[in-house]
């Protein structure tokens, strides 16, 4: 049996659709609010808060609020390179930085995910690794969901509390 890596996970789904479809559900705040955010807020270095239909690039940085949490639960963090096709990669919980990576694969599109940088200390490993793992897998069935048929699967109810679904 192989040891388990605690310090990155990867996850891949396959979705029906053209990579650069894939790729541009990640790259513009209303993008990103159509299966990902409730409101997703992009700011370039200068520090201007750009539009919902605003490309995000490398450098600038974000405020992150879900469905389901009120406004105090929210992920700050930077881009840290959007190629314009098959690679986007920002920071996320604890600075750890998220890879998003979109190729062909068997007539679908993969829309790969690493996680990497976790610390490994039990209590990160349970908290990050298992919690954002989790987190990351629903979105991304998600992402699966509205590029096929358009049925967004997310808790938007703020009284619905701990469901997998948020």
């Amino acid at each position: 049996m192989e040891k388990q890596e605690w310090s990155r996970f990867k996850l891949r789904v396959n979705i029906k659709t053209q990579p650069q479809e894939a790729y541009n559900s990640w790259i513009t705040p209303g993008a990103l609010e159509s299966w990902f955010l409730r409101r997703a807020i992009f700011r370039d270095q200068q520090g201007k808060a750009r539009d919902k239909n605003s490309v995000i690039m490398a450098g600038d940085s974000y405020e992150w609020y879900w469905h389901g949490y009120p406004d105090s639960i929210l992920e700050k963090g930077t881009v840290l390179k959007a190629n314009g096709s098959d690679t986007f990669s920002f920071t996320f919980s604890m600075g750890c930085p998220v890879t998003i990576s979109i190729y062909p694969e068997s007539g679908e599109t993969i829309v790969e995910l690493v996680e990497s940088d976790l610390p490994t200390d039990n209590d990160t490993v349970l908290k990050h690794f298992v919690g954002d793992s989790k987190g990351w897998i629903f979105y991304l069935v998600n992402l699966k969901s509205i590029l096929e048929g358009g049925l967004d699967l997310r808790n938007k109810r703020t009284e619905l509390t701990n469901v997998i679904t948020s």
